[in-house]
């Protein structure tokens, strides 16, 4: 009887999938960083109540949050096209459709979602900065922007960091609906192999090796990340304490040669 499990298959293809990596790896790191861009804006829009404009962030966050990201990405590839050839018609332009890439949707549909759900999670770490560190930097002299700038978003990234990097890992495995989308990328190869050999729990499994990888990577980066980051705000923290316990005692022998 044929072996029911081809084992050395499912090695053997790895090689073969990782080839595909740098696709899935590209989709993510620029979905994630538009997305936090993105996220940053929706969040300061939030945060300062912009009229007009927090309700339609808090429309597009409620309707992206509610549904499924294979919907928002079909609803991406067969949008976009629909609305061009609308402008094309209507206005006269001559927009190519079938000059997009099909790696444009993926990136515009998970930079979108991740744009959306960064932007509560930004929102929220922004929140939780001291507001004794924004005053006190308002008080140097700082402008709205320089203390956006230079403590609130790095404060507030320290914050969010270990849920930005539960969105990361998120995002990553959520490549693997690009193939929806005619991008080639890990799963969209797996799928390739899959039929060609007709072995489909051998190459689905090697995915699920590269997948699981990639993850326990992402997390020891993240939790070494991490580890540095608090390092370094306890240190800043340690120092602003001496300089305070310092000009205390100078204020003190101040007093009491003023009061000799």
């Amino acid at each position: 009887m044929q072996h029911l499990i081809d084992f050395k298959l499912i090695f053997t293809q790895i090689p073969t999938l990782l080839q595909y990596l740098p696709n899935t790896l590209m989709i993510t790191f620029f979905s994630m960083i538009i997305g936090l861009a993105v996220g940053l804006v929706l969040a300061i829009v939030k945060l300062n109540r912009i009229p007009v404009l927090s309700q339609v962030v808090a429309v597009f966050v409620s309707f992206i949050r509610g549904t499924p990201i294979i919907v928002q990405l079909y609803l991406t590839y067969y949008g976009i096209p629909i609305f061009l050839k609308y402008l094309n018609y209507y206005q006269g332009t001559t927009y190519s459709v079938n000059a997009i890439p099909a790696l444009a949707f993926v990136l515009l549909a998970f930079s979108l979602n991740e744009a959306a759900y960064n932007s509560e999670n930004i929102r929220a770490a922004i929140l939780a900065v001291d507001k004794g560190e924004l005053e006190a930097a308002q008080s140097l002299g700082m402008t709205r922007w320089e203390v956006l700038r230079r403590v609130t978003i790095p404060e507030a990234f320290v914050v969010a960091l270990p849920t930005l990097g539960n969105a990361f890992i998120g995002l990553m495995k959520n490549t693997s609906l690009a193939f929806v989308a005619s991008v080639v990328d890990l799963t969209a190869e797996g799928q390739i192999l899959a039929g060609n050999s007709y072995r489909y729990f051998e190459s689905y499994l090697s995915l699920a090796i590269i997948y699981w990888g990639l993850t326990i990577i992402t997390e020891q980066i993240l939790r070494l990340l991490e580890r540095r980051l608090t390092v370094f705000e306890r240190a800043s923290e340690l120092r602003v304490a001496n300089h305070d316990q310092q000009s205390g005692l100078n204020r003190f022998f101040i007093r009491k040669r003023v009061t000799q």
